[in-house]
């Protein structure tokens, strides 16, 4: 994989062309944001700020969702323009949260035959009972209420833009993760996979990954793409993911 051509393509493909299911994508030129009209994310996707009067474009977009009275995010990545908008986000009233890591992988490089642990079985998230089994997974997992990502995931089922799946031992379910499909792009990105804490360090996550990896190659991807959290990067980058950014969320309360 050449990691300069797959972030350059990144970019261009799934952060400057955001694809979005419950609102909309507004394109300034120098900004593209999503707006949600339905209780989705709203936020700042992409920006190239060099050269521009950086504090009055942020003030327009605060302003800008202030219209809608809902909290969103601006998604930073580190070789964002210019290098000092970390601070200026934060001199505009929004509040830096953690770090993760952009992991990209080429499908073709990943081992897909990957079996869950004994007792453990993946399946597809296909109604809505396997629907709420995942967003159950997310609340004891992650903590909060994930009920609003549910609904999201629904209507990505119905579309062909996502895929979920749960792992459960018996009856319970202990792990759940989904996908999301970049359409008309080389790159599939994951998200979830978190695990109940006895049953980490099994297997666990690793199926997950393949699983879901299988299920994009299926579609005719050719990446993989995670925001990664300190406790998956180490599991992910011995699956042959490659580090090309770090993406750092600036989250503001849109009022």
């Amino acid at each position: 994989m050449d990691p300069r051509a797959v972030l350059t393509a990144f970019d261009e493909q799934v952060r400057r062309r955001p694809q979005f299911g419950d609102g909309h994508v507004e394109d300034d030129g120098d900004i593209v944001r999503s707006v949600s009209s339905g209780g989705g994310w709203n936020g700042v996707e992409w920006c190239d700020l060099d050269g521009a009067d950086v504090d009055a474009r942020i003030r327009d977009q605060i302003r800008r969702f202030a219209e809608i009275s809902q909290p969103w995010e601006w998604k930073y990545y580190s070789y964002d323009r210019p290098a000092d908008l970390p601070e200026r986000l934060v001199a505009a009233g929004l509040t830096r949260q953690d770090d993760e890591a952009l992991l990209v992988a080429d499908i073709a490089d990943l081992a897909l035959d990957v079996s869950p642990p004994a007792g453990v079985e993946l399946r597809p998230v296909e109604d809505a009972r396997d629907v709420e089994a995942l967003v159950q997974v997310h609340n004891d997992v992650f903590g909060g209420d994930y009920s609003t990502l549910g609904a999201f995931l629904q209507r990505g089922l119905g579309d062909g833009t996502a895929a979920a799946v749960v792992a459960w031992a018996g009856r319970t379910p202990v792990s759940a993760a989904r996908a999301q499909f970049h359409l008309g792009t080389h790159f599939t990105s994951l998200w979830g996979g978190g695990t109940l804490p006895a049953w980490r360090g099994k297997g666990v996550f690793r199926s997950l990954v393949a699983y879901r990896a299988a299920l994009a190659k299926a579609k005719g991807f050719r990446h993989l793409q995670v925001d990664a959290s300190p406790d998956s990067r180490p599991i992910l980058r011995r699956l042959g993911f490659v580090e090309l950014a770090t993406t750092t969320p600036f989250t503001h309360p849109g009022h």
